[in-house]
């Protein structure tokens, strides 16, 4: 029996994804299934770049706007909503399409990632947070290490919030959580398109995104979070783009200082986004989208794409 086919357009932060998503589904019969560990939260807009009301009426969008702003939704309910989301789309005869930068959601669906079922101990976690805080992400990092090595060996300490997950589980069931997370592959074909840009051309995009995204009122928009109770500390307004627009709010930035660190920080973001999608992975076809259109992707998805998938 053959499986169904999943598509999974990857690439980092303002390549293009949204757009060759867009008429890629168009042209296939799709549904977009997001893939984006900020555009689950109601009411972020404008700074996690969403697909507008006009493009989720164009195609249809999955796990978009999922939970409030104070609300946690697990890597685990995540996958398994995506999963949910994958085989109802199979179900009506169309295409899903996974798209997104957040390399751990990519990873969870394409991968099958065993995630330990272990809810979030908030006094914990803040004491963890706390213990980062006075003696640095190296320190805690050296306490997984102690732990659960092989965690340790794929966490990077300056992911305190994955360091902090990470020691939360073995803390709390007494084993390590790279024993947990043993990978089952899910029932599907696979595809996966990359999409990148050089470096330069990709910073200048960014720049322009976050300058188009000022304009559209990421201010307003985050006034409005935070005016409706949502506090500062949220992990939902600690993402960038939020961040640096509350520091200006609470006076640490200037507005020009502001929009200059959204800048800075989303292109060392963007470096990082590359060590998930690495340009040597076998398993992507890499397209260069300064060098090739959209034709040329499409015609590979609907030959060679699909023969080898």
């Amino acid at each position: 029996m053959t499986h169904p086919l999943l598509i999974a357009i990857v690439g980092p932060t303002a390549v293009g994804k949204t757009a060759i998503s867009l008429r890629l589904a168009g042209d296939l019969d799709g549904e977009i299934v997001s893939a984006d560990s900020r555009q689950i939260y109601r009411g972020l807009d404008i700074g996690t770049d969403k697909a507008s009301p006009a493009q989720q009426a164009q195609v249809p969008h999955h796990l978009l706007d999922v939970v409030a702003p104070d609300q946690v939704l697990t890597l685990a309910q995540y996958q398994h909503a995506a999963y949910l989301a994958i085989d109802e789309i199979h179900a009506r005869g169309r295409q899903p399409l996974l798209v997104g930068g957040t390399g751990l959601y990519v990873r969870a669906v394409l991968e099958g990632l065993g995630i330990p079922e272990v809810a979030p101990d908030e006094p914990l976690r803040l004491e963890l947070e706390a213990y980062a805080a006075d003696h640095g992400s190296l320190a805690l990092h050296g306490r997984l290490a102690a732990l659960d090595p092989v965690a340790a060996a794929r966490i990077d300490h300056r992911n305190v919030r994955r360091v902090i997950r990470a020691l939360e589980v073995c803390l709390l069931t007494g084993r390590p959580i790279s024993e947990m997370q043993a990978a089952t592959p899910p029932p599907y074909r696979l595809l996966r398109i990359g999409l990148t840009r050089p470096r330069a051309a990709l910073y200048a995009r960014i720049d322009r995104r976050v300058d188009e995204m000022m304009a559209a009122g990421l201010l307003a928009e985050t006034q409005r979070l935070l005016e409706a109770g949502y506090a500062p500390q949220l992990p939902a307004l600690t993402g960038l783009g939020y961040r640096q627009m509350i520091q200006y709010l609470q006076g640490e930035l200037d507005y020009d200082a502001a929009v200059a660190a959204i800048k800075q920080q989303t292109h060392r973001f963007v470096r990082q986004q590359s060590t998930w999608f690495r340009l040597d992975d076998p398993r992507i076809a890499w397209f260069d989208l300064e060098d090739v259109g959209y034709e040329e992707i499409l015609a590979y998805v609907v030959g060679d794409g699909l023969r080898n998938a």
